[in-house]
């Protein structure tokens, strides 16, 4: 859904006026109910050795693909969305930090994607490898991807290690800020605050918020597509394409072998 609603904002966009600021309170509301999708008791029950493989493969995929973003000479804006996307949960959180860093409408729009297409080779090639619930949680970008190529007998298990890897959302989002920005930003605390409050929601509650946390960051990154130029997107550089490959094999890479470590 948040992938259609970004295209069909890219191909309406010139039909319409300027969305900027409704787009970014759209996308920080979407963030602040994100973290009622999570429950640190959830993460408790993953164990020592789990949450130091996600904590491990979240940051050297990051900081992995950040390096690689300037080897290959791309732009800062766009190899710091890809990052985020591809070490932490694809869209939600490239809709997250787009209004942290400098960046171009396109660089948005071409870091989903890539989130997109990188992460749908891993659902499909992960299962086909024998992978673990773990290491399917700790690799596939998008929530969605992961409950699609989990076993069925292990989509709890794969879903609690990707929330893991949601939960350090909030550092990357913190830490990725320019100048001026402030170190946390509010949204980021809403953010927080629900992720401790959520054990206390009752469960009915919470599957309506995970239906409107959609359609939020869905408006917000159809938003987000109008302001996009289509020819612009269509000449996707080849090094782009090159790091969304580079960082899917450091993510499937680092999380498997972290597992085998710990």
């Amino acid at each position: 859904m948040l992938i259609a609603a970004l295209v069909l904002g890219v191909l309406v966009g010139g039909r319409l006026p300027d969305l900027s600021g409704v787009t970014r309170r759209l996308l920080r509301a979407g963030v602040v109910l994100l973290g009622l999708q999570l429950s640190v008791v959830q993460l408790l029950t993953l164990g020592p050795g789990v949450l130091v493989a996600v904590v491990v493969t979240v940051a050297v995929t990051f900081f992995g693909t950040v390096w690689l973003g300037r080897w290959l000479g791309l732009p800062r804006g766009l190899y710091v969305l890809v990052a985020s996307g591809f070490s932490i949960c694809g869209a939600s959180a490239i809709a997250a930090v787009e209004g942290r860093v400098d960046r171009e409408d396109e660089h948005v729009a071409t870091s989903v994607a890539l989130v997109t297409l990188y992460g749908t080779l891993a659902m499909v090639v992960l299962p086909l490898l024998g992978a673990s619930p773990e290491w399917i949680g700790l690799s596939v970008h998008e929530v969605a991807q992961v409950a699609a190529a989990a076993p069925a007998g292990g989509l709890a298990t794969a879903m609690a290690v990707k929330l893991g890897r949601v939960a350090l959302l909030a550092p990357i989002v913190a830490g990725v800020g320019g100048r001026g920005a402030p170190p946390v930003p509010g949204f980021l605390l809403g953010f927080l605050a629900l992720m401790l409050v959520s054990p206390l929601v009752p469960g009915a509650v919470l599957d309506v918020a995970k239906t409107v946390t959609t359609v939020v960051l869905a408006a917000a990154l159809f938003g987000l597509g109008t302001s996009v130029r289509p020819g612009a997107l269509l000449r996707t550089s080849p090094r782009a394409l090159l790091l969304g490959l580079l960082a899917t094999v450091l993510v499937c890479g680092t999380g498997y072998l972290s597992l085998r470590v710990v």
